[in-house]
């Protein structure tokens, strides 16, 4: 009897065991939604520091690291997701790996590939797993004469760098540098060192936010001077990326952030720890800016003050 009890209890060990060993695999190509903690798990750990080439943007990915529509909607709110989910555009999402900062937050690197778009979007979840926030590096439209690379240091500011090879061989370099900022839950950019020539055409990177909202729209003043205004995460804010160029593009500021309405028609930015203030004050035609102390985010001797004109949306045809 007591030999019987023991096969039977070593039986029961070598099941346990079994079971444990065969551990669920973490899929997130289905349409059944997945665990916020499995879906950071399936994220392959990267290590600092890390540079990205914008060739990942056109190399061929396994299927097993695809990340469907249905479990994106289950992590994403609709407010980022929407702008990148298009019928049209037939988007298609992959799993690149995760940075972890100790005791802090997480952040997941997905590749975004449309037919019109190729970025990496970064997804940032607190140490409890819960979703904060998300922003998307690499320019939508590559430019073949321009290289990009998205690197991440050790002390976890993101630089996209821009080099181009110019026709006398000589090398430009631009760059934007970046740092997730926990309290606000937004990425600032915190320094910008553009490329020596002027671009021919200015870039936005946050023209594929939402435009929902009363204000959410282009204010432009001549070709290279715009305020974006896209929707915020919360009806209480806004999205903005600002550009602008004076006195023959020798004097130049950039900034991109989240500010929060003060009033009907007034919105503010200020950043715990950064003297700059900048004000936005709407009207039904255009915006004016008001900036106090933004001198670490323009060249000296220029502000970002001034009336941007609205730009008219674009006028959809109705087919008959």
């Amino acid at each position: 009897m007591i030999r019987w009890r023991t096969q039977l209890l070593g039986l029961l060990f070598l099941f346990a065991v079994a079971g444990c060993s065969e551990k669920k695999k973490i899929l997130l190509s289905g349409e059944e939604p997945v665990a916020i903690a499995d879906f950071i798990t399936f994220f392959t750990p990267l290590t600092k520091p890390l540079t990205i080439s914008d060739t990942i943007l056109t190399q061929r990915f396994s299927d097993s690291l695809s990340i469907s529509v249905p479990v994106l909607k289950n992590i994403v709110p609709d407010s980022i997701l929407g702008s990148l989910i298009n019928k049209k555009e037939k988007p298609q999402f992959h799993a690149l790996g995760s940075i972890e900062v100790p005791d802090a937050e997480t952040y997941t690197l997905i590749r975004y590939t449309s037919r019109s778009k190729r970025m990496v979007l970064v997804l940032v979840f607190d140490k409890k797993s819960v979703f904060q926030s998300a922003t998307t590096f690499f320019y939508p439209l590559p430019n073949k004469d321009v290289q990009q690379s998205l690197l991440v240091d050790r002390k976890f500011l993101f630089t996209l760098l821009q080099l181009r090879k110019n026709a006398d061989a000589t090398i430009s370099e631009g760059k934007a540098v970046y740092v997730y900022n926990e309290a606000a839950k937004f990425f600032t950019l915190i320094m910008t060192d553009a490329l020596e020539d002027r671009v021919k055409e200015l870039i936005n990177p946050i023209d594929t936010l939402a435009t929902m909202r009363k204000y959410s729209a282009d204010y432009t003043q001549g070709k290279m001077n715009l305020v974006s205004i896209r929707d915020g995460r919360k009806p209480d804010r806004i999205t903005f990326f600002i550009h602008f160029e004076k006195v023959n593009g020798d004097c130049s500021g950039e900034l991109k952030g989240e500010a929060f309405w003060k009033s009907p028609f007034k919105a503010e930015y200020r950043q715990a720890g950064d003297p700059c203030i900048l004000q936005f004050i709407f009207t039904s035609q255009g915006v004016r800016l008001q900036e106090r102390s933004c001198g670490s985010q323009r060249d000296a001797g220029c502000l970002f003050d001034g009336s941007f004109t609205r730009k008219k949306s674009p006028r959809i045809v109705k087919k008959s």
